[in-house]
């Protein structure tokens, strides 16, 4: 199996924004329904955003209208957008696709 890859996180203010991608195989980025989650110290891990194979989109209350899940078709590549970040947004970042998951990426918000 080819791993998916996470790009893109990092420090950000809060307030600020950051945009996550994940590179698939193109084997299997048709396929299935697409996730993002995240897991804060402490915390279980949490289904922040979906996008099914149709393209709708779902996602977690704490997160909606701040963040958009998006694919790139041609690209096989997943992405989060995440604007207006809080503190509490700081959490390693997991793409999932099918049954696999992304290394994890970490996202920290803080000033």
């Amino acid at each position: 199996q080819v791993p998916l890859v996470e790009s893109w996180g990092g420090l950000v203010q809060p307030g600020g924004s950051l945009r996550l991608s994940c590179a698939a195989s193109g084997s299997i980025f048709s396929l299935y329904n697409m996730n993002w989650y995240r897991q804060a110290p402490g915390k279980q891990r949490e289904l922040v955003a979906t996008i099914t194979r149709g393209g709708n989109t779902n996602y977690a209350d704490s997160v909606k209208g701040r963040f958009t899940i998006s694919r790139d078709n041609a690209k096989n590549t997943l992405y989060l957008q995440m604007n207006s970040l809080k503190p509490e947004d700081t959490a390693v970042y997991y793409c999932h696709i099918g049954i696999q998951w992304g290394q994890g990426i970490q996202v920290t918000v803080s000033s």
